[in-house]
């Protein structure tokens, strides 16, 4: 064990470590590495270790079915995995079906394979292991939901990380001195403000464990303890903070920016936590995953009778926007349009998805020199002041309490079950700035055994997708409304809210089951 915490210094060696032991275990420059562990200080220097083989990291979410690691691991043909106890039963479940050749972390599972727990890779020599990375080289992939059914792999180099830290450091001060708590998981990227952000200053970066970071009380304790300076995280947890975090107990008088984004603020628990922390300034954050970091909007005093939403605010330094219709011809101030994005932050790609690459790229030729710029399916406008507004997706992928979530998606695990005939999934928002995932079917006339209900068809999903996807309710219905083509009208179940008769009783309630 690394003990609590980790100089800069031994940051290095111990990364120095890591890569040394991939290495001599068959890793080549461009590899791919497993991350499948809740969040350690092993886990962290992991990661650097990884990127210094000249390997790129994949961090993949540890509260993930084994169904959903497999598909991963061989997808991006991961050979090499850095687990967790916590992930052990799930690693058990997976590895078998898969090439991973080692495993660190976790206790042997068969005979096929290499195990080396922590302490044998501390024991390793710390030499500097010679490998030429260039700023272009994949650093890691992150994994989010597609449309396709299937999760998107977003690649992005060293350049590209690199010069959203600088970014986020230039605009917010970050100094040696701070403090920034790290509250997401690796998977998502929320995190790499202070993951990036904090390095490039040279910053302490404050693990927050899952556990105490699910827990309101416990998370504004660990803050208050750790005099942390700079808070990082998506606006449903701060809502929980701010009314079940025991704020007025807590001496937070450290805490000098607070960063949220991933979703909508509600403006009313806004003002209210700008009052709680008032020598705090606070930030909302934007950026889809694939261009780390565009917007930032750093907020005014919030009247009483303000209730509009936040602006995500202006560019970060050394990035461009453009604002364009259906036709890509840029728009005037004020007018809405798809938000695109051209900057040293953007991704490279999706793995092994040149299409779908393709599909959110836009090219120009401007001054004699060809333009890539990024399609975030985001609609804006800019107003008055010059501050973008986000008015909403293009598409179906929506924010549940700060994870992305493609409907699409679920609704393809749904329909693989085959008791399914059709599934159609909508969001609501759940009063907090969020949205829950809801979910009508229509069950097949001939089913062999008991028709699958809503615990069954939760179950389903849940062996399939992140449980955060994991629809709240799933109501089995006689038939969906439709549009005049024939099509499920998904809006108007969402407004409606599943107001018809279900299983044609009449009883469109419904059942409440715990995952």
């Amino acid at each position: 064990m690394l003990g609590d915490e980790v100089s800069y210094g031994e940051l290095d060696r111990r990364s120095d470590q890591v890569a040394q032991l991939l290495l001599d275990s068959g890793v080549r420059p461009g590899d791919r590495v497993g991350l499948y562990a809740h969040k350690s200080l092993e886990l962290f220097v992991a990661m650097h270790g990884i990127m210094r083989a000249g390997a790129a990291f994949v961090p993949i979410n540890p509260d993930s079915p084994a169904a959903y690691l497999t598909e991963i691991l061989n997808t991006c043909d991961i050979r090499h995995l850095f687990a967790g106890r916590t992930t052990a039963r799930a690693v058990a479940a997976a590895i078998g079906a898969t090439g991973v050749e080692l495993c660190v972390g976790i206790d042997p599972i068969d005979g096929d394979r290499r195990y080396l727990g922590w302490d044998d890779v501390w024991s390793l020599p710390a030499e500097n292991p010679r490998v030429d990375v260039a700023a272009d080289d994949l650093a890691y992939i992150m994994f989010t939901s597609g449309s396709t059914g299937r999760p998107k792999g977003i690649m992005h180099t060293h350049r590209s990380g690199l010069a959203y830290g600088e970014a986020a450091a230039e605009v917010y001060g970050f100094m040696p001195s701070d403090r920034l708590a790290n509250h997401a998981p690796l998977n998502f990227d929320l995190c790499l403000l202070e993951l990036w952000g904090g390095l490039v200053a040279g910053a302490t970066v404050v693990i927050i464990p899952e556990a105490h970071g699910r827990l309101p009380a416990s998370f504004s304790e660990l803050l208050q303890d750790e005099a942390v300076t700079v808070v990082n995280a998506v606006p449903y947890a701060l809502v929980q903070l701010l009314h079940r975090g025991a704020l007025p107990e807590r001496d937070l008088s450290a805490v000098r920016w607070v960063a949220f984004g991933g979703e909508v603020f509600p403006t009313k628990d806004l003002r209210a936590l700008m009052r709680l922390l008032p020598d705090a300034g606070f930030v909302n954050v934007y950026g889809p995953a694939e261009v780390n970091g565009v917007t930032y909007h750093i907020v005014p005093t919030i009247s009483d009778d303000e209730i509009a939403p936040i602006a995500i605010g202006r560019l970060y330094p050394g990035m461009r926007g453009m604002v364009v219709d259906a036709d890509d011809r840029s728009v005037a101030d004020g007018e809405v349009g798809e938000l695109l994005i051209d900057s040293p932050t953007r991704m490279v790609g999706y793995w092994h998805a040149p299409e779908l690459t393709s599909g959110c790229t836009y090219r120009r030729t401007h001054d004699g020199r060809e333009e890539l710029w990024h399609r975030t399916g985001d609609l804006v406008y800019r107003d008055e002041s010059g501050l973008f507004q986000l008015v909403g997706r293009k598409d179906r992928m929506v924010k549940t309490r700060g994870h992305r979530v493609e409907l699409d998606e679920v609704e393809s695990a749904l329909n693989s079950h085959p008791g399914v005939e059709q599934a159609a999934v909508f969001a609501v928002p759940d009063g907090e700035g969020s949205n829950q995932i809801e979910a009508a079917v229509i069950l097949r006339r001939e089913i062999v055994g008991v028709p699958p209900d809503d615990a069954a068809l939760k179950k389903h999903v849940a062996a399939i997708l992140p449980r955060y996807a994991v629809p709240r309710e799933v109501s089995v219905v006689a038939d969906l409304p439709r549009t005049s083509s024939g099509k499920a009208d998904r809006v108007a179940l969402a407004t409606q809210r599943i107001d018809m008769p279900a299983n044609g009783d009449g009883d469109d309630q419904f059942a409440r089951t715990e995952l």
